[in-house]
Order: structure tokens, then sequence, then C-alpha cells
């Protein structure tokens, strides 16, 4: 028996293609975070962050160089193509979710709700490890892919109130 796999490219942008004097929009990559609109404001940005530091650590040149201001202190590196916070309902967001990992040249990151009903990261990945992909809800999902896909997967949702 063989085990077949499929490598795929990582996302990201190449060092070349870094131009923080551009509008967010002439970036090749979309980065979106969309959040259940229905969870409570803390819940809420707690999904958006902990989805957007997994998409950091995993898609290369997403943050701009550090800043400097007239005093001389650093200020760490933002996105310099943006990330968009949208909001959708549950079911939305499991479509999004659908939709934007079937492709190969599209990053996901989700955070799953039972990441936020669990208190000891051992503890969510074992209740992960017991739960069907069907039977799982989202709280945010984070995506960063070709453009033009990435908003048509998102279509017209709101920002995030």
């Amino acid at each position: 028996m063989t085990i077949e796999s499929t490598i795929t490219a990582p996302v990201g942008f190449a060092p070349e293609e870094v131009d923080p004097t551009v509008p967010t929009r002439a970036a090749r990559l979309k980065w979106v975070v969309v959040v259940d609109r229905d969870l409570p404001p803390g819940r809420a940005v707690n999904a958006a962050i902990c989805a957007a530091a997994a998409t950091q650590s995993a898609v290369t040149g997403l943050l701009g160089e550090d800043g400097v201001d007239a005093d001389g202190a650093v200020h760490p590196g933002l996105p310099w193509t943006g990330c968009s916070v949208l909001a959708a309902d549950t079911e939305t967001l499991r479509a999004i979710r659908t939709k934007a990992a079937s492709y190969a040249d599209t990053f996901v990151a989700d955070m799953p709700v039972l990441a936020q009903e669990t208190i000891v990261y051992a503890d969510y990945r074992a209740a992960l490890g017991t739960t069907a992909a069907d039977d799982l809800r989202y709280c945010a999902v984070s995506i960063v892919g070709p453009r033009n896909r990435v908003s048509k997967i998102v279509g017209k949702l709101p920002l995030l109130p």
C-alpha cells in the first residue's frame, strides 16, 4: 500500500514582492479574518487575534519592517498588506472556511469554538481529536490568498462592528 501526499508551495510573499510604498490593494495576496458576528466582543477579539497569530507565523512576508518614531523608539512591523476583519453568521463562516480550504494556494487558519471552551491547550487538542470536521463550529477564520479569489470567497461581508 502506498500513501501519496501532495506538497504545495507555502503561501506568502517573496522578499522582492514586499513593497510598503504601494496601496494595500496592489498586493498580490489579500488577508481577511472573518469572525462570527454573534460572539460577544471579547470573544470576537480573542478569536480574531488567535487566527491572525496562526496566520502571521505561517505566511511569509505579511509584516513590514519595524518603524522608529521621532524619539528613536522602535515599533514592531505591522501588516503592510492590511487585514480586513469581517463579520458573518455561523453557517456563512463554515462555508467560507470550506471554500477557502479547497484551494492549494490559499492559506486558512481557523479558531474552532472548542478553543474558547477549554483553558488548557492540551484539552483543546484532545477535544479537537474526537470531533468530526463536520461537527466543528468556528469563531473565526483567517484567509490569505490570491486577491480576486479571496474577494469572491468573502463576497460583500461587512466589517466587524
